[in-house]
């Protein structure tokens, strides 16, 4: 499993970002995406999360409204548009999804990409 993020960097307040998350090793369109983040000194959250079949999306409520996750399946890759960032929303940016293999679960994250909000 292997799961690469892209599309961090620095950026204005109120402007947008969108990171790409690349998969491969498993099944990708019957699992699960998720995006976290960590900020310096706080713990990982989960920020959004987009089902495998359905679509159906879940958002963390900081960014309700500004983030949008959705996934594209044949490409095995899941996305999170960014909008009217804001300086709270410097952190790393991690992709996540887990399998379930005979009754245990395992966790899989990307490397991570920075995002920086700043004027």
């Amino acid at each position: 499993v292997q799961l690469v993020e892209s599309g961090g960097g620095l950026v204005q307040p109120g402007r947008s970002l969108r990171l790409s998350c690349a998969a491969s090793g498993f099944t990708f369109s019957s699992s699960l995406m998720s995006w976290y983040r960590q900020a310096p000194g706080k713990e990982r959250e989960l920020v959004a999360a987009i089902t495998n079949t359905r679509g159906t999306t879940n958002y963390a409520d900081s960014v309700k409204g500004r983030f949008t996750i959705y996934r594209d399946n044949a490409k095995n890759t899941v996305y999170l548009q960014m909008n009217s960032l804001k300086p709270e929303d410097t952190a790393i940016y991690y992709c996540h999804t887990y399998l379930t293999v005979v009754g245990f679960t395992y966790d899989y994250w990307g490397q991570g990409t920075q995002v920086t909000v700043s004027s």
